[in-house]
């Protein structure tokens, strides 16, 4: 399992906040996370942990979630301080979900996920992706 990354502070006065993403997870929360079954490590070394992950088919796989309907590699209160426990290891859907202030049509997927966990928006705003 990848160590927990330390999370920048916020920087002096004109530098961009920390990215928003790792204040957030909604997309951990409300999106599945399924894919290619040669994604986990059963397959491909160093690949998504299998036991993190249940069969969908025989093709997909999908990421294991908790009773709260969260992903369980997922860690942290949503909405406040998270982080993914597997994230050098993610899944391609997590590698590719575009969060709403990449400026990406695709964002409308993490600005959706947001309204539902009833989080502020973040458009307009302007952030730092270092993570």
């Amino acid at each position: 399992m990848a160590a927990r990354r330390e999370k920048p502070r916020r920087g002096a006065t004109g530098s961009p906040p920390r990215n928003p993403c790792l204040d957030c997870g909604a997309c951990c929360v409300v999106y599945r996370s399924s894919f290619y079954w040669a994604e986990a490590d059963d397959a491909t070394p160093g690949g998504v942990p299998v036991r993190l992950t249940v069969r969908v088919d025989t093709f997909r796989r999908a990421m294991r979630r908790r009773p709260d309907g969260r992903c369980v590699a997922l860690r942290g209160v949503p909405g406040r301080d998270v982080h993914c426990a597997i994230y050098d290891r993610r899944p391609s859907p997590c590698r590719g979900f575009e969060p709403a202030w990449s400026g990406g049509p695709a964002g409308e997927r993490c600005v959706e996920a947001r309204r539902r966990l009833e989080l502020p928006s973040l458009a307009g705003e302007a952030f730092s992706t270092s993570s």
